[in-house]
């Protein structure tokens, strides 16, 4: 079970650095909800994989418990991660609206001002 969870994590993290390194936004929004994932599952494993176990210990009983903790911390990584991606989401789209054109790196032309095609004209 550890290596599944193990390897998932690092496969989305691997697959969300990728995408975060590309040149248009579309992409780098992708990595970062993949990061994001990543990290959640990261942080809901850290609690201990524990199938069928209450998340309050008993003090009448020698039961296995899950920690509550991670599980919070996970659903507040939840809610953070998806108000980011709606801002990412926004931001991305009144770029392209107002540049016709996703790409996130920026020439010197682009520095004064100048629109910059790519056949070079102005």
């Amino acid at each position: 079970m550890e290596l599944i969870v193990a390897s998932s994590v690092g496969v989305l993290t691997a697959g969300g650095v990728y995408l975060v390194l590309r040149l248009r936004a579309f992409p780098v929004i992708l990595g970062l909800a993949l990061l994001s994932y990543a990290a959640n599952i990261f942080l809901f494993a850290s609690g201990r994989l524990r199938i069928n176990a209450p998340p309050v210990l008993n003090k009448y009983a020698e039961a296995v418990y899950s920690d509550p903790l991670p599980q919070a911390l996970t659903l507040t990584a939840i809610v953070i991660a998806f108000g980011m991606t709606a801002l990412l989401v926004m931001v991305a789209l009144g770029a392209f609206i107002e540049a016709g054109d996703d790409r996130i790196d920026m020439t010197e032309a682009d520095h004064a001002g100048e629109a910059v095609r790519k056949d070079g004209a102005a």
